[in-house]
């Protein structure tokens, strides 16, 4: 598999698009929001992207579920394999493409994450012990859930949780496939990212971004759930609904997306510092020069 990684208005849906066409192959998303029917211009579909020297190039885990719905990461892994087989089973190339670092590292890692329900009475006694006897309960599991579950109590508290529910279960369906892929990112300098974002929401509210989420609460879709979303759905509905003027709403939006770029930048360093190897290209590098360049890195 290939997988093209990279914050939001980054370019990697072209790029990825492009060596689909290249490769014969197929795109699964990786991305939480644009799993959502409906919600288009807010999440940066782009589905022109996926359009090569006009051949359409087939995308997976787009617009499979109403605005809404509450999906999670759980649902996505079933989704993906779903996705990856049947694209492997048409002899075709799978190309994964995101930028929802939760669901990339959760295919890439290769193992099932399970929903575990909150354990009410567990998490009381849990509370009443201090960090150090947390510590060495956790301890006392042969595996962690992961590394960063000491940070705080909180995560200790659910790391236990977890670790109980593994224990307690007869038999824990934990298996994912291992896929090896060759991972690229694309990226641009702080400035040109931020200055790419800003262009990009202008373009976006042009192109009837407000008319858009008013459409899907027309729909029924309660602002709240809207307000959920986040980003731009969040502060469009508290436009619409009379919250925050018009300027208010660009003006927090367009920083609240600065940061969300910021955070995805540094969840793919994370990802670095965990062993996964992420060959950068710049993103103003041509895309004639990027697919040479994947294409070198996927023959060695």
């Amino acid at each position: 598999m290939l997988t093209i990684l990279g914050a939001t208005a980054g370019g990697k849906t072209s790029v990825a698009a492009r060596m689909a066409y290249i490769l014969n192959g197929e795109i699964i998303s990786a991305d939480s929001r644009q799993v959502y029917r409906g919600m288009d211009l807010g999440t940066g579909k782009d589905l022109e992207d996926y359009t090569i020297e006009d051949k359409q190039i087939p995308y997976h885990l787009i617009d499979i579920v109403d605005a809404g719905y509450k999906y999670n990461v759980y649902e996505y892994q079933a989704d993906f394999l779903k996705a990856y087989s049947d694209v492997q089973e048409r002899d075709k190339f799978p190309v994964f493409c995101g930028g929802s670092g939760m669901y990339l590292e959760a295919v890439l890692k290769g193992y099932k994450l399970i929903p575990v329900q909150p354990n009410p009475e567990l998490r009381a006694e849990l509370e009443k012990k201090d960090t150090e006897e947390l510590i060495s309960i956790l301890k006392s599991f042969k595996k962690l859930h992961n590394t960063s579950d000491i940070d705080s109590r909180k995560r200790m508290i659910r790391a236990i949780e977890i670790e109980t529910h593994y224990n307690q279960s007869e038999a824990v369906d934990d298996y994912f496939p291992e896929i090896k892929s060759l991972i690229v990112g694309i990226k641009f300098d702080r400035n040109s990212r931020r200055r790419r974002i800003t262009e990009r929401l202008k373009q976006r509210l042009d192109g009837g971004m407000v008319d858009e989420v008013k459409r899907i609460i027309d729909q029924g879709v309660s602002p709240e759930d809207l307000i959920y979303y986040g980003l731009e759905y969040k502060y469009l509905t508290q436009y619409i609904i009379g919250e925050i003027t018009y300027d208010e709403m660009f003006k927090q939006l367009e920083t609240a997306i600065h940061q969300f770029a910021k955070r995805q930048m540094t969840w793919f360093r994370g990802m670095e510092r965990k062993g996964f190897k992420i060959h950068w290209l710049d993103g103003y590098t041509p895309m004639r020069d990027k697919t040479a360049k994947i294409l070198e890195l996927l023959q060695n």
